[in-house]
């Protein structure tokens, strides 16, 4: 079985690839980190006329209907240049929870303009430092109204709606909220380019998404389906680092020879290779169980979610350690994929949590 992405899936990818080196250098990722705007508006326009927001949704609904392959590839290439745009929020998690759970009704009026990034959508779930689970949650649904706070939202401060996960008469709800007129604050992250906030609702109106009470189980599908093209945006970042890394070792010298020819970066840089093409490996697999809708998307999506997070993490640590006393410094780039990388390992949940949801999927997938 060949699991290697189309030539017509490679040629998405390259085009995509000139744009995004055209009109999202780091640069731009700098001066949206650095507070002059909540994204790079000019780039998301950019994506939509490609028309890459809508790559999975159906064409009756407004999308391009190119499925997931593609779009796995699309986010590889806006994880190698730490791309300062709300595509993971409201594409694989938004989009995504609508496209799967929505009504007739919901999709006719949210894709078409979700695809075409008229509309930007977030999934607010944390409330604290906890993990949230169906008997923490605090933020309260009576009626159709929502009360109650969700914090590090993110994107939420560039977010038109939100897919909420909230408490309801009939256990755990997944609701639809505008945001329009909310309150939202600014949060300090690691990253701050994502624009992350938290959102007060105050009997705000909500209205359902799928059926009531199945709002955890929704959430878990949603996630793992997001887990796989989280892991191809962390492959694409692990491999910038890791070419930054090569890079500047052949071209630093140390006792007159290039510090690449050093037996310990030479390791050093091998690891972070074979962790990387173990992640894209695992990714490749776990793209093809999205695309074809797999019974063992679960075990997957965990596997590759693992091992992309693992090498990204290494990746982006090891290349400040190749740049030596240089790499720490905010003038050189290396930080900005090691605070990228530390965003994207507890973006859907931390590593431990990935790591216990293979082991769960593995029985399933021995029988």
């Amino acid at each position: 079985m060949n699991f290697d992405f189309s030539s017509e899936d490679r040629m998405i990818q390259e085009q995509v690839r000139r744009f995004l080196s055209e009109q999202s250098p780091l640069s731009r990722h700098r001066s949206v980190m650095e507070g002059e705007s909540l994204q790079a508006s000019d780039v998301w326009q950019g994506l939509a006329d490609l028309g890459l927001q809508g790559t999975a949704i159906p064409e009756a609904y407004g999308g391009v209907g190119a499925g997931y392959l593609p779009l796995c590839l699309v986010a590889q290439e806006l994880g190698g240049v730490l791309a300062a745009v709300p595509f993971s929020s409201s594409v694989y998690l938004a989009t995504e929870a609508i496209t799967c759970f929505g009504s007739t009704d919901q999709k006719e009026r949210y894709l078409p303009k979700l695809a075409s990034g008229e509309w930007v959508g977030t999934l607010a779930v944390s409330e604290g430092p906890h993990a949230p689970s169906p008997t923490n949650l605090t933020v309260v649904r009576s009626g159709d109204r929502l009360s109650g706070k969700k914090l590090v939202v993110p994107h939420g401060l560039a977010a038109d709606f939100a897919v909420v996960l909230v408490s309801s008469d009939a256990g755990t709800d997944l609701v639809l909220a505008g945001l329009e007129g909310v309150e939202r604050s600014a949060v300090e992250i690691v990253d701050p380019s994502i624009a992350a906030a938290t959102i007060d609702f105050a009997q705000t109106q909500c209205e359902s998404l799928g059926e009531p009470g199945d709002g955890w189980a929704m959430l878990e599908t949603v996630q793992h389906r997001a887990a796989v093209l989280y892991a191809f945006e962390q492959i694409g970042g692990a491999e910038q680092a890791l070419n930054m890394a090569v890079a500047y070792a052949k071209e630093r010298f140390a006792f007159g020879r290039p510090i690449g020819s050093f037996q310990s970066l030479k390791h050093m840089m091998a690891d972070m290779y074979v962790a990387l093409k173990l992640a894209e490996s695992n990714a490749y697999y776990a793209a093809w169980a999205l695309q074809n809708d797999a019974p063992d998307l679960g075990l997957a999506a965990a596997t590759a979610r693992v091992s992309a997070t693992q090498a990204f993490q290494l990746c982006a640590r090891d290349n400040i350690q190749v740049h030596g006393g240089m790499g720490f410094t905010w003038a050189f780039d290396c930080h900005l994929f090691y605070r990228r990388s530390n965003y994207l390992s507890l973006a859907l949940g931390g590593l431990n949590e990935w790591e216990n949801k293979l082991v769960d999927a593995l029985p399933s997938a021995v029988a």
